[in-house]
């Protein structure tokens, strides 16, 4: 069958669901039983998302292959239950890389390189996403807002396929349809000037996914359709859910995966969704007991507000395991300078767990390893992500070891006790400030010893351990490692190393045995990002089982 295109694009303000209603469509059209790509571009000349501030734009999501890509692609790997690389994510600084590249390679014969080329290049990676993962359906996000300068080239790459691909190729429009409280009413007429929008750059969008606080009405729905010159049917609503993993469940109540069957020109199919409503029946589940986690780290606040994306992934791994474990959670955060000014008794009040994530650098590390020790001391079940293992690392070599002035080099260069170091490999990268994509990034296999607590959570659900070996697989994001020469000092003292790297032996979890605390876990690697609704992972399950214990 021919290849078949969806792009989606978003209008009036940005934030408004992009990401999942790719996810949500792809995953409807997956359950049609065809085989989809979904492919997220984003108009920042950053060469991936590794280097932002997930103040600035989320969490970066961290693929199999190393990917540092936008949080979307964690949304597209969560709904279709597969992995994303790294031709799933492009920026604008990929494609313009890779333009300047070819032409000082004179690979454009003596061309002028006009925006013709960048638009071509664009059409390059969506074919590459189709062909490398054998698709049938490409869905294409347009990063940003319709009307926004820097995002032009993806709209007018859209256009160019469209018109070379009749019958091949929809646009699906992703509006803001908002209820002023003076009014009480939707209002259509921000929607109706971003469709103007998009026809003003030569596009008629095939679909409007209509965002709101409540389903859109008749009434505007006839508006729509007059002023967008659209059918009515083909506005969807996509009203506020209490969950986001109920909008594929609203869209096919609205049979969207039919309609775009029927605009793609594609055979309609009877769409499978049993296992997904059963999730729905699990996260709907009332009287259940609920959990109070605090998680004590340095990106929530933004001026005024506090951010849930700069931790998008741990807050989904956190739901997924809570979902399966019929039980609420409620989380505390707290930014990690405050328990540096504040000490940590004004924050803990009612806890029954404690998460320290992922971070970097100085500002707030104090307070992280300060909350380590806490839990350490009073036996409060403790997850360590990545920083968190390894300030937790400090945290036991200071109070445990006695080494008051044990560190990690990150924080501390001239420590007599650096545990926690930089890989020897990085040292010149560092020198010259080559910070993207210098890390240990992606999938690393480990082997986790027998009879410990990461052993005995991995061993309990499959497809995430080999029993028979102890070989696993975490994804990675990170430059500083565990000091294996002071390996023997901590096992001395009770710190248990859980697991190693097959390649180089590095340290990958660590831990305290479970006759001296209910649990205590860091793990090098990222569990977070291979947590999905219908799977998620051991190490989030066991944790919140000793929560549970605990609190009972």
């Amino acid at each position: 069958m021919r290849k078949k295109y969806v792009f989606i694009s978003g209008g009036v303000i940005s934030g408004i669901g992009k990401g999942v209603t790719v996810s949500s469509i792809a995953y409807l059209l997956q359950q049609c039983g065809f085989r989809v790509a979904p492919i997220k571009f984003e108009g920042y000349l950053n060469l991936d998302a590794g280097t932002i501030n997930p103040i600035e734009h989320g969490d970066p999501f961290l693929c199999e292959d190393g990917t540092e890509a936008d949080m979307d692609i964690g949304s597209y790997e969560k709904f279709l239950d597969r992995d994303m690389t790294k031709d799933n994510f492009v920026t604008m600084g990929q494609i313009y890389q890779t333009i300047i590249a070819k032409e000082r390679r004179f690979e454009y014969d003596g061309e002028d390189v006009e925006a013709t080329h960048i638009c071509d290049e664009i059409i390059n990676r969506i074919k590459k996403v189709a062909l490398n993962q054998a698709a049938n359906i490409v869905i294409v996000e347009l990063g940003g807002t319709a009307g926004e300068y820097w995002n032009v080239f993806f709209y007018e790459a859209s256009r160019i396929l469209a018109l070379k691909n009749p019958g091949d190729v929809i646009h699906i429009h992703v509006s803001y349809v908002p209820v002023p409280a003076h009014l009480g009413e939707p209002k259509t007429k921000p929607t109706q000037l971003s469709v103007r929008t998009l026809n003003s750059m030569g596009i008629q969008p095939d679909f409007i996914i209509a965002r709101s606080e409540k389903y859109i009405d008749m009434r505007r729905r006839n508006r729509f359709a007059i002023f967008c010159n659209m059918h009515g049917d083909d506005i969807i609503s996509n009203p506020d859910v209490n969950n986001i993993c109920e909008i594929p469940l609203i869209f096919h109540e609205q049979k969207l995966e039919t309609k775009i069957l029927k605009k793609l020109g594609l055979a309609i199919r009877k769409v499978d969704i049993s296992s997904w409503k059963k999730l729905i029946d699990l996260i709907h589940l009332k009287n259940k007991k609920t959990l109070t986690i605090a998680i004590a780290g340095k990106y929530f606040g933004t001026g005024d507000y506090q951010l849930r994306d700069s931790y998008a992934a741990l807050f989904d791994a956190l739901d997924h395991a809570s979902w399966h474990s019929r039980i609420n959670i409620k989380t505390v955060w707290i930014e990690a300078e405050k328990i540096e000014k504040y000490g940590v008794n004004k924050y803990i009040k009612s806890i029954d767990g404690i998460i320290v994530p992922i971070g970097w650098g100085e500002r707030g590390a104090e307070g992280m390893i300060t909350m380590a020790g806490f839990a350490r001391e009073k036996k409060i079940p403790y997850l360590g992500l990545c920083y968190g293992m390894q300030l937790a690392v400090v945290s036991f070599a200071r109070d445990i070891l006695g080494w008051k002035d044990a560190n990690t080099t990150e924080n501390d260069p001239t420590t007599k006790h650096p545990v926690i170091h930089l890989m020897p490999a990085q040292k010149e990268y560092m020198r010259r400030r080559a910070y993207g994509g210098t890390m240990r990034l992606g999938a690393w296999n480990a082997i986790v010893k027998k009879g410990t607590l990461a052993w005995k959570a991995y061993e309990k659900y499959n497809g995430f351990m080999n029993k028979e070996t102890g070989l696993t697989s975490e994804r990675h994001r990170h430059r500083y490692e565990f000091n294996n020469t002071y390996a023997r000092h901590f096992e001395k003292k009770g710190l248990l190393i859980a697991a190693q790297s097959t390649v180089e032996n590095l340290v990958e979890i660590v831990e305290l045995p479970k006759k001296e605390h209910p649990f205590y876990l860091g793990t090098q690697g990222h569990p977070e990002y291979k947590s999905r609704p219908l799977k998620p992972h051991p190490i989030f399950l066991e944790f919140i089982e000793a929560c549970l214990k605990i609190k009972i």
